[in-house]
């Protein structure tokens, strides 16, 4: 069997040093021992201990452990994760309560039995290793957090739409006011729940984010509010839900206009009463969340029609805010093109000139049904199919055909009257519903309306 861990033991009696010594090295990788507690922060500047053992009573004050304590203090401000094991022949259990309180791990008395001694600095390393990984997570996470989630990264724009926008995330960031994020598919509503988050008092909390559209009916209660062992078939464990996971965080719950009415119920239970009951149970577990929602269906059009909770979104909307699409905010096609090409230039290690005009008035010319998703895939491709370092507008894979041309009859060429025929062709195809007939024509709900009202339709 290896031998894992580094020890520190210090203690004025050299007989007790020595004793550890003889039974410490045949388990652990490296034994240090000193009489003199005056050399420990040298020491630990040296190496770095997994775990130390503390004598609590040197030569002088002897009994009441106060030498103990100070030096406890004094390791802890070197390493605030140290694991530190207090050794006494005056152990009681005031003084056990009071070591504990004041940073230690545990308290060994003397003599001890070296089984139980092993024991104890056993599970003192596996802790120290447990800290040292928690610290490496948060660390890689920060990293991590720095490069993904910059300051509206991949969230860019210059339109008076897209400010706007900008301008309200900075606003209701601070607050924990729940948000509700509306736009079509692609237009990057988790990127402004991230950016929410980031800007808010929990930023170094989790983001937990959930996509409510995969959820099968029969899973939401167990994924969102957790079970306990035995609940049903497959629960062999207990298991937290994502609001319990979420707590002290931000919740983003992605597709909210996907639920059905019972799941609606359930879910406006948990946010009223701010707590969980996991599948099984009957206790009842208190949540701290910030939540956010989003959806790219007509929610208000859904209440109207008793399709969606009006409690439910009221909770949820505190504050509101609509994406643009990206045919909404033409001036950011050319500025998002050029980050998409910087990022996968990078990524497969391509060098590339500016785009062209002709490649600029390429993308213009396009409706973008897919957002600014479907911009950055066409970017990806262009960045990995391009052969040489200046991308040409042959490299951009566009389907601009239009489907519905073979079916209008074109009665006049001049624009206006064709974008109009179009919208009351698709309008009837749908039978009027708005949603549907904004979909098609590649639209949002709102551009649609404008539309109806500039031709009296």
């Amino acid at each position: 069997m290896s031998k894992v861990g580094k020890i520190l033991a210090i203690d004025d009696n050299e007989d007790i040093l020595f004793s550890l010594k003889l039974l410490l090295k045949q388990h652990v990788e490296l034994i240090h021992t000193e009489s003199d507690p005056e050399l420990i922060p040298k020491l630990m500047k040296q190496e770095t201990y997994d775990v130390i053992l503390l004598d609590m009573n040197f030569t002088k004050d002897a009994i009441s452990g106060q030498e103990g304590y100070h030096w406890l203090n004094r390791i802890l401000e070197i390493d605030p994760r140290a694991v530190v094991l207090f050794i006494t022949a005056y152990g009681d259990v005031e003084k056990s309560v009071k070591a504990i309180k004041a940073g230690a791990t545990d308290f060994i008395l003397k003599p001890w039995q070296n089984e139980k001694l092993m024991a104890t600095i056993s599970s003192a390393i596996k802790l120290r290793k447990s800290k040292e990984e928690v610290k490496q997570l948060k660390s890689k996470q920060k990293e991590l957090n720095a490069v993904l989630d910059q300051p509206f990264n991949d969230f860019i724009g210059v339109s008076p739409e897209m400010q706007t926008v900008f301008s309200t995330i900075q606003k209701v960031a601070v607050t924990d006011a729940n948000v509700l994020i509306l736009g079509e598919n692609g237009t990057g509503k988790e990127l402004v729940a991230r950016a929410l988050h980031r800007n808010s008092s929990r930023k170094d909390e989790v983001f937990v984010s959930v996509d409510l559209g995969s959820i099968n009916e029969n899973l939401f209660e167990s994924e969102l509010f957790g079970h306990v062992k035995g609940a049903f078939t497959d629960a062999r464990a207990d298991r937290p839900g994502r609001f319990e996971i979420a707590s002290g965080g931000t919740l983003f719950l992605d597709e909210i206009g996907n639920l059905s009415l019972p799941m609606q119920a359930k879910l406006l239970t948990v946010l009223e009463r701010r707590e969980v009951i996991r599948v099984g149970s009957n206790k009842p577990i208190p949540i701290d969340i910030r939540l956010i929602c989003a959806t790219n269906m007509p929610i208000l059009q859904m209440v109207a029609e008793e399709n969606y909770r009006q409690d439910l979104l009221y909770r949820i909307n505190t504050v509101e805010i609509s994406l643009p699409a990206l045919n909404e905010r033409y001036e950011d096609i050319p500025l998002l093109a050029e980050h998409f090409l910087k990022i996968y230039a990078k990524k497969y290690k391509k060098s590339f000139g500016p785009l062209s005009k002709a490649c600029i008035n390429k993308l213009y010319d396009y409706s973008w049904p897919g957002n600014v998703r479907e911009l950055q895939h066409l970017m990806e491709r262009a960045v990995i199919m391009a052969d040489d370092n200046n991308l040409q507008p042959s490299d951009f894979q566009i389907n601009t055909g239009h489907s519905q041309q073979s079916d209008v009859e074109l009665d006049s060429y001049n624009l206006e009257e064709v974008e109009k025929n179009i919208i009351q062709k698709v309008l009837k195809t749908n039978q009027g519903n708005i949603s549907k007939a904004a979909g098609e024509l590649g639209l949002t709900r709102t551009s649609l309306y404008r539309r109806l009202e500039k031709y009296g339709l």
